[in-house]
């Protein structure tokens, strides 16, 4: 069934009203009918069971036939921490973690961050394009939110957001790989079904700095190894993501 999303303030007790962009989407791209049926969120976790009942110039009316909170959500709030990629990758990453679960993404400049985001209204743009890819990728997946994409942070800022979080990990290459530290690594995992928050810490290209990995260690945020392959900053977060996913759903 076809997903969307409309503002809390324009759902009443039996009746919803799509406003915007999807507007369009529903009258001359899907071409839907009165009497169509259709789910519409209200992005804070609701899904509303609707059915067409009425077009008008910029809107579209819904009946309301039933509501739950969304099954598609996990039971806890992951943000992801992401050290700047270069080019397009911040696009994908954003993409694909939306689709497995994220809650909230935050860009964040570490010591070996190439790219730069020291224009104000630059940063605004790749913030404006990166929230419309977030929403794109919790229509596709039926997401009941839409995951939120945080201004850019330095590290210490991270760590400080991170510290009012139930739970921190930083996947490390010189974290333990041995069968030992991979089970520890899935038992942590595991361990986030019991809690409310969980922030994870992916570097750039090239990783983190040691001193950067002390400095997290020293705030609370726990090392893990995810193997003994050294992935790339595009790769680790979807492999963190895909295991909270699977062990702590």
């Amino acid at each position: 069934m076809y997903h969307f999303y409309t503002d809390k303030s324009n759902i009443l007790d039996k009746q919803i009203s799509v406003f915007g962009e999807d507007v369009n989407h529903i009258k001359n791209v899907l071409r839907m009918q009165i009497g169509e049926e259709l789910i519409i969120c209200d992005g804070e976790g609701v899904d509303y069971h609707c059915r067409i009942s009425e077009f008008g110039k910029d809107y579209v009316n819904a009946d309301i036939l039933e509501f739950a909170d969304s099954e598609a959500e996990m039971p806890f709030k992951v943000y992801l921490f992401q050290g700047l990629p270069k080019k397009d990758k911040m696009e994908m990453i954003i993409q694909k973690t939306v689709e497995l679960g994220v809650y909230e993404i935050i860009p964040v400049m570490t010591k070996r961050v190439i790219v730069k985001l020291d224009d104000p209204k630059k940063e605004a743009k790749k913030l404006e394009r990166w929230q419309a890819i977030a929403e794109s990728g919790a229509k596709q997946s039926g997401r009941g939110i839409i995951p939120k994409v945080h201004s850019l942070l330095s590290f210490k800022e991270a760590i400080k957001m991170a510290k009012d979080m139930d739970m921190a990990i930083i996947p490390y290459e010189n974290a333990d790989s041995s069968a030992e530290g991979m089970r520890q690594a899935r038992e942590l995992i595991e361990s986030f079904k019991d809690k409310g928050s969980v922030a994870v810490f992916i570097g750039p290209e090239g990783g983190f700095e040691a001193s950067e990995v002390e400095f997290a260690m020293e705030n609370g945020v726990k090392p893990v190894t995810l193997g003994k392959r050294i992935l790339r900053t595009e790769t680790a977060g979807l492999m963190v993501l895909s295991a909270i996913g699977f062990l702590a759903n």
